[in-house]
């Protein structure tokens, strides 16, 4: 995992400060040597000037105008654990000291603390980092030395984080998510745009919008690598919350907490679906009573779609109907649908294609209050890199094609 070095980074923001190496210096208790080959090896790393060396002090240049950005936002995570380590240290009263951030200026450490709490096993964290067990336990030790409190708890299930634990290995996660943006803010100054962009992606978003989006901006952008996430809703928001995913879309729902900022993109609505020679297929408008005696493929009960759907029926005093099949799978449900009198309820968008090829029908049967908000979530106060921005700008685009 190439990463900017941290303490470079550190050096870099207090030279950027104090206007020279001299002054730097003293405050970092470094000798201006030190400090000058910091700041030079944080240049060589990135392949750009990031100060203008002048008589009257050193100045950024627009490259070190953005990294600043970054090396900002990367200290204030830091600082924030540290300064909810003191907190817990005056609630615990065990006399141990909090030190200072240097020890947090250590993206290996930092990176091994994340993937401890992920996958539980230290073995498992050694092998993918290519260093030995003892490394990595060594950099959670120097960690837990500098906050005080155990960032883990070794059971029967591995080592888990602890509450402290999380809240702090969720900041250090963003701060390397912070670190990861700045080779790729660097590139955008030249016009590249480089990098990976990490969608969660719900379902109503999988099968038109992303696909359309993702091609664009690759065509134009050969250099950036798009990675999915179909994890569950939870999954996605803690990931999204910790910075390992840039923005999630989908189906809008209630965002958990204050942490998030939602932005609708465009209204779907559901539709009734079936086989393209089903029995309905052929009449002009359908009524309740059309659909008695047909089975049920549907999403599964307490989803938001099988939500509405009970809504809609409740509304007219009608018994939902019970599904002889509930299923997540897309291709599940498609090959149900082509291959039986199956009708189902679903974004005439998700089967777009299956649609527009003839094999599946849009069935004329009206279903008000069904409409839900397709749109973007992203966590508060997040600067997203170049890749991501280029996503969502696409997405926008095609979305209003659509309205």
């Amino acid at each position: 995992m190439n990463l900017v070095s941290l303490r470079h980074l550190h050096a870099f923001r207090v030279v950027a400060d104090l206007g020279g190496i001299r002054r730097s210096s003293e405050s970092l208790y470094r000798a201006s040597s030190a400090v000058a080959r910091s700041v030079a090896s944080l240049e060589e790393s990135l392949g750009v000037q990031l100060f203008e060396r002048k008589g009257r002090g050193m100045l950024l240049t627009a490259a070190g105008e953005v990294v600043r950005l970054r090396a900002d936002r990367i200290e204030a995570e830091l600082h924030g654990v540290r300064e909810d380590a003191v907190r817990a240290q005056d609630r615990e009263k065990n006399g141990r000291k909090v030190g200072g951030i240097e020890a947090l200026l250590n993206e290996r450490r930092l990176h091994a603390a994340s993937l401890l709490a992920e996958v539980h096993h230290m073995p498992t964290v050694a092998h993918a980092m290519g260093t030995s067990q003892s490394a990595v336990s060594q950099a959670v030790a120097r960690l837990e030395d500098m906050l005080g409190l155990p960032l883990f708890l070794r059971t029967a299930h591995g080592m888990l984080p602890t509450d402290a634990g999380r809240r702090w290995i969720e900041r250090f996660e963003r701060a390397l998510a912070e670190l990861r943006h700045i080779p790729e803010d660097v590139a955008a100054l030249e016009g590249r745009v480089e990098g990976t962009v990490t969608i969660g992606a719900l379902p109503l978003a999988r099968s038109q919008l992303l696909p359309l989006a993702i091609a664009s901006v690759l065509q134009r952008h050969p250099g950036l690598r798009v990675s999915s996430l179909e994890s569950p809703y939870g999954e996605l928001t803690a990931g999204l919350l910790s910075g390992r995913i840039d923005f999630i879309v989908g189906a809008m729902r209630h965002a958990p907490g204050d942490a998030f900022v939602q932005h609708a993109l465009f209204e779907d609505k559901a539709a009734l679906v079936a086989r393209a020679g089903h029995p309905l297929a052929a009449s002009k408008r359908l009524a309740l009573g059309d659909l008695e005696g047909y089975p049920w493929v549907l999403s599964r009960a307490g989803t938001p779609l099988r939500e509405s759907l009970v809504q809609f029926f409740d509304k007219q005093a009608v018994p939902a109907p019970l599904p002889a099949v509930e299923t997540g799978d897309l291709a599940l449900l498609r090959g149900l649908l082509v291959s039986s009198d199956m009708l189902t309820v679903l974004s005439a968008h998700q089967l777009h294609y299956e649609v527009a090829s003839g094999q599946l029908a849009v069935l004329p049967f009206e279903m008000p209050g069904m409409e839900r908000s397709i749109g973007i979530m992203t966590r508060k106060g997040a600067h997203l890199a170049p890749g991501a921005r280029a996503l969502l700008e696409e997405m926008e685009a095609i979305s209003a094609r659509w309205k």
